[in-house]
């Protein structure tokens, strides 16, 4: 895979339809942020395994000239979710799967809409219906399935098939589809007609509203048509670092943008900036490894310890990412040895990362998900929308900070990072995959920024994983067969306890970039472990 170029628009995605449903508005004149809309829409629906209208998403936008924007699209627990709820089912912890689970408003849908309101005040003019028109078409006529959708449900199908709805929409006549079958969702497809001709308040406070509210009191879901009304999704400050990168002075530097809490974008920030002060030279050696796996356990040592719903926090998020704090962490690292590492697993995450520039030179950076897969395996029938199961990380331990509480956000793994660079390049860059996506972006940006290679490259190489493997006893680091042996071993000799895994796997996510340069030369890459795509014209 190359490497695409071109000056009218880019957009990439991880499944192909997706990408050309948001290039195609490009081609029509539309923005970054249009295409995006079209692109997150149709990807719901042709890879609704990682993400869905019932889901929960993120937004950064550099418009051209302008400081990036941000706009957090994440739900908030409902009112009867609550510690007496959940005890009074006699439970310990938040299912993940099932009516229990979907305890949070989806925001996806709000987000979208926010972002309409900045492509409007970009010149956009593209009219939702348009916008909305490929996703319909797939829901509607159907869509191949993939080989990553029919491994998932293969995978999950003891868990979810008797889940209310599930079985009607992902085993059609009682069976996983095959790959390249069709799969036609039409309640989806009256559902996303119903957004096109109500616009999107309605998935909120309309029909639409009201039919998926019915649907999830019957099945015994604690979410209620007030905390629909509720969902809006909001701008907030993003988290900025200042990098110097001084292994390439000709970069100028960079201004890296990540979301606050509860994103996990802090960890992806605190990562790079702990590497930048190590002094690594040269890339894929022991020295750039280890120093990003050591970088990103201090990362999660803080994370887990404070990153929660920003109202329940004391740390200022911001404050972690000065120059003071970065340096003590970075001087916690010892060149040579790894810092045992005994933490709790990762969380499991089905998620998609989109880009897109436009020929104006709006960079847009976007993350859309459901947590796990399939989320909470919920579809409401009479609207075809599967929910996601995010508020399951939500605990029920009294006090703490990420305890359920009506109107708390759950912790996110989501995080779309974009960067901008002295030299006038802007960067958007993301990657599904749970606890593994700062870790993903870090590799990515740091073969990209400080070693020069191009953006397919730098997402093609082999990857590795700080995270348990499901069912194992101990915490392990999971590394790409492709590196070399001799690397593995230097790993392992320092202490790093290393797993070598099956080159190109989806355990290490599906990553995405896209670039534009100052003289408007347009850049773009997309995972080949991915069914996606960079497109452009």
């Amino acid at each position: 895979m190359n490497t695409a170029r071109a000056y009218g628009g880019i957009v990439t995605a991880p499944h192909h339809l997706a990408a050309g449903a948001g290039l195609q508005v490009l081609r029509e004149g539309g923005n970054a942020i249009e295409a995006m809309v079209a692109a997150a829409a149709a990807i719901a629906v042709v890879y609704p395994h990682m993400n869905s209208l019932g889901g929960d998403a993120f937004w950064l936008i550099a418009p051209p000239g302008a400081a990036p924007r941000a706009i957090d699209a994440c739900g908030r627990a409902g009112r009867r979710a609550t510690l007496e709820f959940y005890r009074g089912q006699g439970l310990s912890a938040i299912p993940a799967r099932g009516p229990l689970a979907v305890n949070t408003t989806p925001g996806a849908v709000a987000g979208w809409a926010e972002a309409l309101r900045l492509a409007a005040e970009l010149g956009g003019r593209q009219s939702l219906g348009r916008l909305l028109e490929p996703a319909i078409h797939y829901a509607e006529a159907g869509a191949p399935v993939t080989r990553s959708l029919r491994a998932n449900t293969l995978a999950k199908r003891g868990e979810l098939e008797d889940q209310p709805g599930f079985a009607e929409v992902f085993l059609p006549e009682g069976e996983v589809p095959s790959v390249g079958s069709r799969l036609r969702q039409p309640a989806l497809a009256a559902s996303l007609r119903r957004l096109a001709e109500a616009g999107l308040e309605d998935f909120y406070e309309g029909l639409l509203a009201r039919a998926l509210c019915a649907d999830l009191e019957k099945a015994g879901a604690p979410l209620t048509p007030a905390d629909l009304e509720s969902g809006a999704a909001k701008e907030v400050t993003p988290l900025l670092l200042e990098l110097a990168l001084a292994s390439v002075p000709a970069a100028g530097g960079a201004r890296v943008y990540n979301l606050p809490p509860p994103t996990q974008g802090l960890a992806s920030q605190i990562i790079l900036g702990i590497f930048d002060r190590l002094g690594v030279a040269e890339a894929e050696g022991f020295a750039h490894l280890h120093g990003l796996v050591e970088a990103t356990k201090q990362a999660f040592l803080l994370r887990d310890r404070e990153v929660a719903d920003p109202e329940s926090m004391s740390l200022v998020p911001q404050d972690a990412l000065a120059p003071a704090a970065l340096d003590a962490m970075a001087a916690a690292i010892d060149p040579q040895q790894a810092l045992p590492w005994p933490q709790p697993a990762p969380a499991k995450g089905d998620t998609v990362w989109l880009g897109a520039v436009d020929a104006d030179g709006c960079v847009v950076s976007y993350i859309q998900s459901l947590f796990w897969e399939f989320g909470s395996g919920v579809v409401s029938p009479e609207t075809g929308i599967l929910l996601q199961n995010r508020g399951s990380s939500l605990t029920l331990e009294p006090g703490a900070k990420r305890a359920v509480a009506p109107g708390r956000k759950p912790f996110h793994t989501l995080n779309p990072a974009l960067a901008v660079f002295g030299d006038g390049r802007t960067l958007a860059y993301g990657c599904m995959g749970g606890e593994g996506q700062p870790q993903t972006q870090a590799a990515l940006f740091t073969r990209y920024a400080c070693f020069g290679q191009e953006l397919q490259a730098a997402i093609t190489a082999p990857r590795w994983l700080l995270g348990r493997a499901w069912g194992a006893e101990v915490t392990k680091l999971r590394i790409e067969s492709r590196f070399p042996a001799e690397l593995i071993q230097a790993l392992a000799a320092a202490g790093h306890e290393v797993e070598p895994v099956e080159v190109m796997t989806d355990l290490m996510g599906h990553a995405g970039a896209v670039a534009r340069h100052a003289d408007g030369l347009l850049e773009g890459a997309n995972d080949p472990r991915s069914d996606g795509a960079a497109l452009a014209f």
